[in-house]
């Protein structure tokens, strides 16, 4: 039987399985779609942004555990979860198939009014093949591991397996065969993760005698013809890599690259990139919804194997983008304190923002982060890891969705344009906070932002960050601006004080109009609160988004001489 008809046996006995659903009526599926200088998320022809949150590892494979969260996650203000799909439960028997664990999960977020993100959980979850079934974990002859330079193996399948290649393309695709069956009127998925932050450890490759010998082979056409495409625009350590080793056509690993762990990591890249793709592009066949892959991100100063090597890391993401054609993203996973710095790092051309993992409400900057990444960077979506963990006490990040999901058809309309913009202190890796006023430019007005009243002294600058002043409080703060008007705004966010003068010459000075704090309802109406001034507006010098508490400011400004 042919690949293709495989599928389309898959297609036609999962229609009758699961949800009850059989020939349903197909709607658009789920796509990216370019605006202005970005892309959006579409679902059911409508455009989509992600206020997410990732289930933990093992929360998906019981239905049971699971029953009581899919609620609070929804009163948390998600509107999408982050799910795992493993290998080892849907095809327990090799050709045999068991879709309970996803159909009770689509039954779920469907009942909840959620969409899901699926993540394949297929030959690697972090690096290691412990998710796969049990017949390819018992067969190492016909599912080779990964070697170290003494021969002896790890518990990381080989991307140098044919077999396993088959094996998780077969399983991948039938997955996707079978959402198209079940889901593909309703859109409940929206994304699929294609694997879990692959990478090599504890060293920088595989020194299989398969691996060792593609080593010593020619670097593809397929990667050098990348590299002189897009010489000019390569990330700047392997531009400067393959330009210091006059910029080869042609030679080994090391010959184009060096010698030991740099050569050996771009090697390893490339080998899981296209083991990747060829997944991806098998569930494309299968149903054509946007796929990614994610990366677990390596600290400074270690070395190609302290972390897990060769995944579509910041240095690395041109080799992914030669070698994964078919994947439509390749995100961040953020438990640094570096945030700003990393998201800036993703967010291309060639590459729109979505960061499937980060700290969750656990950490203050969550909420931050979120406003940073959609607001500045155009983020399609921002989800917090291990989300069930808590969701019955889930701080301010409940609270920060909630001015996200209010704000959301305004954040749409406004991407891909320069009528929005996010902003959050800076940290740096050792936590270093940098947190001097910015400014950004929307619509006619230059507006410049102070953090957690930075001007009142504190008599302990420690890590209370419901306290004005303290290092804590500035780390947490953060919002954005959205232009919905000539001269009318939204400013949300917490923590932060904004001023503003006009950009053209016609006027020199700024104004406050009105300022009135309110919400949006559920229908999308605005009810006013308070009309802001004198005190609250600091006799209409700026408008002040006091700390700790997530809220939107509706503001109309004018100019005057």
């Amino acid at each position: 039987m042919t690949f293709r008809a495989a599928l389309l046996a898959v297609s036609a006995l999962t229609a009758s399985l699961g949800l009850g659903l059989s020939a349903p009526v197909l709607a658009d599926a789920p796509r990216l779609e370019t605006k202005g200088d970005t892309k959006q998320l579409v679902v059911n022809g409508k455009p989509m942004l992600m206020i997410a949150g990732e289930l933990s590892n093992s929360a998906s494979s019981s239905a049971t555990y699971m029953e009581p969260h899919w609620k609070r996650l929804r009163e948390m203000n998600l509107n999408t979860v982050l799910t795992p799909v493993s290998w080892e439960l849907i095809e327990p028997t090799e050709g045999t198939f068991d879709w309970s664990s996803v159909d009770s999960q689509i039954k779920a977020a469907r009942a909840n009014d959620l969409k899901l993100v699926i993540l394949w959980f297929g030959a690697w979850k972090n690096s290691m093949s412990t998710y796969v079934p049990v017949w390819v974990k018992r067969d190492q002859q016909r599912f080779p591991r990964a070697a170290l330079p003494n021969g002896q193996s790890v518990e990381i399948l080989s991307t140098f397996g044919g077999e396993t290649l088959k094996a998780d393309e077969r399983a991948y695709a039938a997955l996707m065969a079978h959402l198209k069956a079940v889901d593909s009127k309703d859109n409940t998925v929206v994304m699929v993760q294609v694997e879990n932050e692959i990478g090599m450890l504890p060293v920088a490759r595989d020194y299989s005698a398969a691996a060792n010998a593609a080593y010593r082979e020619p670097v593809p056409a397929e990667l050098v013809s990348y590299l002189v495409s897009h010489k000019d625009a390569l990330v700047p350590g392997m531009r400067q890599m393959w330009l210091d080793r006059g910029a080869r056509t042609s030679g080994t690993w090391e010959e184009l690259f060096g010698g030991g762990d740099a050569s050996a990591e771009v090697f390893t890249a490339w080998h899981y990139a296209r083991f990747a793709d060829q997944l991806a592009a098998a569930g494309k066949a299968a149903y054509p919804i946007p796929m990614y892959v994610n990366v677990a991100l390596n600290r400074p100063g270690r070395i190609p194997g302290e972390y897990p090597s060769g995944g579509p890391l910041p240095h690395l993401l041109d080799v992914w983008k030669a070698g994964g054609p078919h994947l439509d993203l390749l995100a961040p996973d953020i438990y640094f304190p570096n945030f700003v710095d990393i998201v800036n790092r993703y967010k291309r051309p060639d590459n729109v923002l979505f960061i499937p993992e980060a700290h969750n409400s656990n950490n203050p900057t969550a909420p931050a982060n979120a406003f940073y990444a959609i607001g500045q960077l155009d983020a399609i979506g921002f989800g917090p890891f291990s989300i069930d963990s808590v969701d019955q006490d889930p701080g301010a990040l409940k609270d920060a969705y909630g001015v996200l999901r209010q704000l959301k058809p305004y954040i749409l309309d406004a991407q891909g344009t320069d009528r929005m913009a996010g902003f959050k202190p800076r940290q740096l890796y050792d936590e270093t906070l940098v947190y001097e006023p910015e400014t950004r430019d929307v619509g006619p007005y230059r507006f410049t932002i102070a953090y957690a009243d930075i001007q009142k002294p504190v008599a302990n600058p420690g890590a209370d960050a419901s306290q004005p002043g303290t290092t804590a409080a500035i780390a947490a703060a953060g919002g954005m601006i959205i232009q919905i008007g000539p001269e009318e705004y939204l400013i949300a966010g917490q923590g932060i004080t904004v001023t503003f003068k006009p950009r053209s010459e016609g006027a020199a000075l700024a104004g406050i109009d009105s300022a009135f704090e309110g919400e949006f309802d559920s229908s999308g109406k605005w009810v006013p609160g308070r009309l802001l001034n004198g005190d609250q507006t600091h006799q209409g010098r700026h408008i002040r988004l006091e700390s700790g508490k997530w809220q939107i400011q509706r503001v109309k400004l004018y100019g005057y001489n």
